[in-house]
């Protein structure tokens, strides 16, 4: 196979997816560690009606995959409390991990607290710790009662702290509440990441192939089969007018991936295709 007389250039990747309970909170690491799983609830009306465009799915999804965890679902619920209650106890049963983001502010419409509560069958309650948590943020007149109704923590559940507002997330069992403005979500989610357990991380290789989708669809469903333990993604692009494809490989087993990833290059060998590595930005 003459390889290098295939590849153009390097170029950047552009913008292109069994727990034991010691307590709720803590977490023992899962038997199969190639299999930790997560599924992530986006929470709020303002998403839903297109006013507000979210920011955190990609941002989580990234982080998740670098410490070995697989985000496997995303689920958009309103702000009512049966809906987001059904959805967390559907993921709940179905994935190691489930995130949720939103919801847990001052005002009337943050509900996610409740929801959770009514989840997982236990009382919500201002909790002490949050409230001295807020405290370095907040003077003592300044902590009214909107402001309390987010130091309210379902029963049994363990605090996530926030450097940012101090207002904390929390995690209960294997479901991890975070707030939904993207700056406070982030440092939760810095804050919750030691503590839960991790799987292999998922490595990725890709390669632009300068050719549609439909010439690459019929070679790379038969890859597929032979390396069903490697996710294969095609996403599609314009260039100056011309159509390409960026094929994306990904899985936790290095050796796999690579001989998943030469048995591409015969193909693009065998079909005078012009390709290129990409290498990850």
């Amino acid at each position: 196979m003459e390889r290098n007389k295939r590849v153009v250039r390097t170029i950047p990747t552009r913008h292109v997816p069994h727990l034991t309970f010691h307590s709720r909170g803590m977490i023992e690491t899962p038997r199969n560690q190639d299999t930790v799983t997560a599924a992530l609830v986006v929470i709020g009306e303002e998403i839903l009606s297109g006013r507000t465009q979210d920011a955190n799915t990609r941002y989580i999804a990234a982080h998740l995959s670098n410490a070995g965890i697989a985000l496997r679902e995303v689920r958009v619920v309103a702000d009512v409390e049966a809906e987001i209650a059904d959805a967390v106890n559907a993921l709940r049963q179905r994935y190691s991990y489930v995130f949720t983001t939103g919801g847990i502010g001052p005002t009337h419409d943050d509900v996610t607290t409740d929801a959770i509560g009514q989840a997982f069958g236990v009382t919500v309650a201002i909790n002490d710790e949050a409230v001295e948590a807020m405290r370095l943020q907040y003077r003592p007149e300044d902590l009214t009662p909107t402001r309390l109704r987010m130091a309210r923590i379902p029963d049994g559940a363990a605090l996530i702290h926030n450097a940012v507002s101090r207002a904390p997330g929390y995690m209960i069992e294997n479901v991890i509440v975070m707030a939904g403005i993207p700056g406070v979500m982030q440092v939760m989610l810095d804050e919750v990441l030691p503590r839960l357990a991790k799987g292999r991380p998922l490595k990725a290789r890709a390669v632009r192939v300068n050719a549609p989708e439909s010439e690459v669809a019929t070679p790379l469903a038969a890859l597929q089969a032979d390396y069903a333990d490697v996710q294969m993604g095609s996403y599609p692009f314009v260039e100056h007018r011309r159509y390409g494809t960026y094929l994306v490989f990904r899985s936790v087993d290095d050796q796999r991936l690579g001989q998943a990833v030469d048995a591409l290059w015969e193909i693009i060998s065998e079909r005078g295709l012009i390709a290129s590595q990409v290498e990850d930005s």
